[in-house]
């Protein structure tokens, strides 16, 4: 045994200090290239004897790095054409090519770097180890450069699906009026028919918002004089049994082809029409949330935190309440419990539901961070194509999110049309648009502007002269004479964050 060890070692090539310094320099020359190569795409390859693929490689890294750079100056300049470019659908399509294609690219450039290496002549410990190097950077390129697209992808489905466009990107008197509606298709139900109806009004430069709610059975009012409306229901949106209410109106114009040609949504368009003649405001835009759906969004952002004042059920109506959501201080909900929160009728009325759905909003509008939305959009946007719609224009959505983070940073006002202010049955829309305009006008500091009377409301009653009674609703009582429009109701507050801690 000790002479068959002393032959292997004799048999080993003699290699001189100048074959090692020589090995070493190939081995650190190899990893220079894959470095150049990680850096600047194209640079080793210009360098050796490959300087057709260095040129183009390194003409297409520059014309990358100059878009770039030419889009950074431009988001300082007008970041709102800065967004709108990359969020136009042809450009999305065009970033998620480049982001494929250049990852894999790149990385067949780091491969190529490595082959002009010469791996053969090196010894084999560095050939093992300049290989390993170079590979793991190109599956990380690759890998990458695939995902990326994949982010960029997601985007490009999501602002197309759901920030389609067609409404109104006119400041309406210095404000932004935007209609949410969050939708209730559950099953046995006939089309879609949204369950909470909300109006924020937002002060285009200040963020300062007033959000007004509206009951869903909210009847007797009409439409404007240009909503295709208004030539199926030329005095007022009534039945007899008091089913043509404020959340119908969504079936209604969606069961009438041809009424809003070309529009995505004609149910939204024409809630939007009747809230305009409601509220008096010109309405810029409208969201629809799906509420069956709602929790995914929820659950995509990792869940929202609420104060809770009183046990909250699950369950009620057709199925039995299993469990509470119990009271507690910044209470964390997941997505089911955030939604039954919202949504339970069970031990509680319409006007304590409506109170519970303007929290979930304030804590999503205090609680989606710019960071959470960056680090989470995929899961984001997989839940807002199932449960998310509106007219808001890709373009707009750099000047909303600003005015969404401003409103962050101000007491949201809140104003509930609700008993004892408002009876839904016989409701007084000069109540109605007169307290939206002095609500809006103390949101601004300023004086009311006067209140263009509806123009199918019936005259308000003399001084101490009770309304005539409503047409009889099963057991619901005539209506009682209006109060003024500062109401007493818990639910009516200029802080949101009263309501909530209400809730």
């Amino acid at each position: 045994m000790p002479n068959s060890g002393a032959r292997e070692q004799q048999a080993k090539p003699y290699r001189s200090a100048a074959q090692i310094r020589s090995d070493r320099l190939r081995l650190w020359r190899g990893f220079g290239r894959v470095v150049m190569t990680l850096l600047v795409p194209g640079s080793a390859q210009l360098l050796s004897r490959e300087k057709k693929i260095g040129r183009w490689a390194m003409r297409i890294w520059a014309g990358i790095v100059v878009s770039v750079l030419a889009w950074i100056l431009l988001l300082f300049l007008n970041r709102t054409a800065a967004v709108a470019i990359v969020t136009f659908k042809p450009v999305t399509i065009l970033i998620t090519l480049v982001l494929a294609l250049g990852g894999i690219g790149w990385a067949g450039l780091l491969l190529h770097a490595w082959k002009l290496s010469n791996p053969i002549a090196l010894q084999p410990k560095h050939r093992l180890g300049l290989g390993a190097f170079t590979l793991a950077l190109a599956l990380g390129l690759s890998g990458t450069g695939l995902a990326s697209a994949s982010v960029v992808n997601a985007q490009s489905d999501f602002i197309g699906s759901v920030f389609a466009g067609g409404g109104d990107t006119q400041v309406k008197q210095g404000r932004y009026n935007v209609l949410l509606l969050g939708g209730d298709a559950g099953a046995g139900r006939e089309g879609l028919r949204p369950d909470s109806i909300h109006v924020a009004s937002v002060d285009a430069k200040t963020g300062e918002t007033v959000l007004f709610s509206l009951p869903r059975n909210l009847e007797d009012f009409s439409f404007p004089a240009y909503s295709p409306m208004s030539k199926h229901y030329p005095d007022k949106f009534t039945c007899p049994d008091h089913a043509c209410m404020l959340n119908a109106v969504y079936t209604a114009a969606s069961e009438k082809p041809g009424l809003y040609p070309g529009v995505r949504d004609p149910g939204a368009i024409a809630t939007a029409e009747a809230v305009e003649w409601i509220t008096g405001l010109d309405i810029n835009y409208y969201v629809l949330i799906d509420l069956d759906g709602f929790k995914a969004l929820i659950d995509a952002v990792g869940g929202i935190n609420l104060d809770i004042m009183k046990p909250v059920p699950v369950g009620g109506g057709s199925t039995a309440v299993h469990r509470y959501i119990e009271p507690g201080t910044n209470v964390h909900l997941n997505g089911q419990d955030a939604l039954w929160f919202a949504r339970s009728r069970h031990d509680s009325n319409d006007y304590e539901r409506m109170a519970r759905q303007k929290c979930v909003m304030n804590a999503m509008l205090n609680q989606l961070d710019p960071l959470t939305v960056t680090t989470k959009f995929t899961e984001i946007a997989g839940a807002g194509k199932q449960v998310l719609s509106s007219n808001v224009p890709a373009g707009e959505m750099n000047r909303l999110m600003d005015l969404a983070i401003k409103a962050r940073e101000t007491k949201v006002r809140s104003v509930s049309f609700v008993p004892p202010m408002i009876y839904p049955g016989a409701p007084d829309f000069h109540v109605i648009r007169t307290t939206v305009a002095e609500r809006i006008a103390a949101s601004e500091g300023v004086p009311p502007a006067p209140v263009e009377e509806p123009e199918a409301a019936a005259p308000a009653p003399a001084s101490g002269q009770a309304p005539a009674p409503a047409q009889p609703r099963g057991q619901a009582p005539a209506r009682p004479p209006v109060p003024a429009p500062a109401s007493t109701n818990p639910a009516d507050t200029d802080d949101l964050g009263v309501v909530c801690r209400a809730a």
